[in-house]
């Protein structure tokens, strides 16, 4: 076999010496999961309830995950009903229905701040308790509910 054989039997380039190229585990594995895809599956699985319990008065709202918030808050401004905060620092909003700058119109969407979230929670567990407190509040401001109609645990 000569060195040109030699070149074609191997799986993928190794330029430099520095590995093979490509996912190092499989798609179905859950360790191929990025932490910003583990964090939307977190999202998805604390609104499930809401969605079921408010389905019909949920149905067009859409759940979206951003990274940063993308707002100017002075540390001493009164935030709005509608964005559920940490001291200034918001955590979540809920962007009503209107009207885009083409004259088209918008549904309602609920948006969930990753970084500040991750931030403020050490462990899997407390990440999921304080999406359902954030989602919780959201929903029920949507739906122009007090958070403990939604679940009586609720505590501001």
């Amino acid at each position: 076999m000569s060195t040109h054989d030699a070149l074609h039997l191997r799986p993928g380039r190794d330029r430099h010496g520095r590995g093979s190229r490509g996912p190092l585990l499989p798609v179905a594995v859950p360790r191929y999961r990025t932490r910003s895809m583990r964090f939307d599956q977190a999202v998805l699985e604390a609104y499930a309830p809401l969605q079921n319990a408010y389905f019909d008065q949920l149905v067009g709202v859409d759940l979206a995950v951003d990274t940063v918030p993308r707002m100017r808050l002075r540390a001493d401004a009164l935030l709005p009903d509608d964005i559920v905060a940490d001291g200034p620092v918001p955590l979540g909003r809920i962007l009503q229905a209107g009207v885009d700058p083409q004259g088209r119109p918008t549904r309602a969407r609920i948006v969930i701040f990753r970084m500040p979230v991750e931030q403020r929670t050490s462990n899997m567990q407390e990440r999921s308790e304080l999406l359902a407190w954030i989602l919780t509040a959201l929903v029920a401001n949507h739906l122009n509910l007090d958070p403990t109609d939604i679940d009586p645990g609720f505590q501001y």
